[in-house]
């Protein structure tokens, strides 16, 4: 007996979730401004109102007119170009770098949930020596050892994922192997790598899509703190987080500078945040038998 819903009872669910996903305001606000975050990267990719690379040092510090809408920076690029392509390198590092925690910290916890015993205490006692080391500091160390770059950062904060999606997946994983369905399949002659696969992985995968949200949003936070001490993107790539530490010294000469990139990440942030906060409330049981 599995706990996964069969075909025609996953079709049926599926038009009932939209249907309180309409109604749920933080999800709907979050998938909106995730939508946006999607779009002004997509944009970059085949438009933007100026080149982000080309410097006009006799156009610089301009205010917002029709010609620049966000005006433009220190060396004359257009704002608006630097912030759609900052988005693009937001998303890439964001996407890679929750990647790598979910694909090895998922595999590692689900690893600990099924062996039990030293395997278990030995994954649990990594990740927490793993905790000891944020990713802004494994990013200063690999910095200061193979350079700074994107690539460094990327690597940094999906080092960081994997203990938090580890403990994630074998503390739901768990809850799982007691269940009356799990000691149905073992009873059956199932082996444990079939009962991960077939019975566990398909029911803890609502907490794992939540938490991969949830990351994401932190994973574009820390790109932009990196990225703003200059160990993250680096020139001539934008950023959001170095247009910030470029506009510190002009704060009193040209505020909106800093104002524009910091509305960029504090919205992508919160979008983030109000989706995967908005997913937590749909996709669990307990609160869907509520609604």
């Amino acid at each position: 007996m599995s706990a996964v819903l069969p075909p025609l009872a996953a079709s049926q669910a599926a038009p009932g979730f939209w249907r309180r996903a309409r109604g749920h305001r933080a999800f709907v606000i979050g998938a909106v401004l995730t939508l946006l975050l999607l779009a002004a990267a997509a944009l970059s990719l085949v438009w933007t109102p100026f080149s982000p690379y080309e410097i006009d040092m006799a156009g610089k510090l301009q205010t917002p007119n029709g010609q620049h809408w966000l005006g433009t920076d220190p060396y004359g690029r257009d704002v608006a170009s630097l912030l759609l392509v900052g988005a693009r390198a937001s998303i890439l590092v964001g996407v890679i770098a929750v990647g790598i925690g979910l694909v090895a910290g998922t595999a590692l916890g689900l690893l600990a949930a099924a062996r039990r015993g030293w395997v278990e205490e030995l994954i649990m006692r990594l990740s927490d020596f793993s905790f000891a080391f944020p990713a802004i500091l494994s990013a200063i160390m690999m910095t200061a050892v193979f350079g700074a770059g994107i690539v460094n950062a990327i690597i940094a904060i999906g080092l960081y994922n994997i203990p938090t999606f580890a403990r994630i997946t074998r503390a739901s994983a768990n809850t799982l192997w007691s269940r009356e369905f799990v000691l149905a399949a073992r009873a059956c002659g199932k082996g444990s790598f079939s009962i991960t696969v077939e019975h566990v992985l398909p029911n803890i995968a609502s907490v794992l899509i939540v938490q991969a949200t949830i990351r994401f949003a932190i994973a574009i936070l820390a790109e932009a703190a990196l990225s703003y001490l200059g160990l993250g993107t680096q020139p001539p790539q934008p950023s959001w987080g170095r247009m910030l530490s470029e506009a510190q010294t002009l704060m009193f000469q040209a505020p909106l500078l800093a104002v524009f990139p910091g509305v960029a990440i504090a919205l992508a942030v919160m979008g983030l945040n109000l989706l995967g906060d908005g997913l937590r409330d749909l996709l669990d049981p307990r609160l869907t038998r509520k609604r």
